[in-house]
């Protein structure tokens, strides 16, 4: 399967492993979000690494070389507003199981390691896929799409929200790259770590989270996201009422579970 999936402890690995550059196939899309429910369903997994196979790129976008069905006119309706339903009958098409993806709810946290090129879909599932990343000083990262008459990843990524507006909005119109140490700059990437290093830095920070007690790392992971699109006041209401149930939970009932305490804690 070029999209391996394996876990280790409360670690779950997302490895791309399709050709130099790891580009990604419909079958792909499919095989990433099936993962990815796994990931979000097992108890026993708290954290997740995604990363392209050893010396090989992260990954360089869609395989748009390789021709998928001709469809008719209703055909490709049927795909755009039906992403699944017409798979037995007419195959995989674009756009397909990314779309899926690219909606997934995850409330478990995913580092992203980076190498040599993020572009394209690879650079989008990095944007919305993973919370912290981090990039050799080999990686590339941009959006080429808009050569290929293609356009929407600004607003897929919210990119303005991410990067200044300007850049942004260069990368998106020129579909050039920027390297690891512009990306940093710019808070793209968290930290820029040498070839060699690169995952057991990974490695090394998820081991820090699933240390964590996993009930903590969720509500993080759940206040983060629903806070970007609330007002300072609803976001801190929010923050402050979750909180609160917590602690009632943990004083309640949850003190003497792993639940509420991190793996140190639970050991002793």
């Amino acid at each position: 399967m070029p999209l391996h999936y394996a876990k280790d402890g409360p670690i779950a690995t997302f490895t791309i492993d399709n050709g130099k550059v790891n580009v990604f196939t419909p079958e792909m899309h499919r095989e990433l979000h099936a993962a990815l429910l796994d990931f979000a369903a097992d108890p026993a997994v708290r954290v997740g690494i995604m990363t392209g196979a050893a010396g090989r790129s992260f990954c360089a976008g869609d395989d748009i070389k390789t021709p998928l069905p001709e469809l008719t006119p209703h055909e490709a309706l049927e795909a755009h507003f039906s992403p699944h339903g017409h798979e037995a009958r007419i195959g995989l098409t674009r756009p397909g199981w990314e779309q899926d993806v690219m909606r997934l709810r995850r409330l478990k946290p995913i580092i992203g390691a980076v190498d040599g090129y993020c572009l394209g879909q690879g650079l989008i599932y990095l944007l919305l896929l993973t919370d912290i990343r981090l990039a050799t000083p080999e990686a590339e990262f941009g959006f080429p799409e808009i050569a290929y008459g293609m356009a929407g990843a600004g607003g897929m990524t919210r990119l303005t929200a991410l990067v200044p507006q300007a850049l942004a909005m260069e990368m998106l119109l020129l579909g050039e790259r920027i390297g690891a140490a512009r990306a940093l700059d710019v808070h793209l990437i968290n930290r820029v770590v040498e070839r060699p290093g690169l995952m057991a830095a990974a490695r090394a920070m998820a081991e820090r989270i699933a240390g964590h007690p996993p009930v903590a790392v969720r509500l993080e992971m759940e206040v983060a996201q629903r806070a970007l699109d609330m007002t300072r006041e609803q976001a801190m209401d929010y923050a402050g009422t979750l909180f609160r149930f917590q602690r009632v939970a943990y004083q309640g009932y949850g003190a003497g579970t792993g639940f509420f305490r991190s793996e140190g804690e639970a050991a002793e």
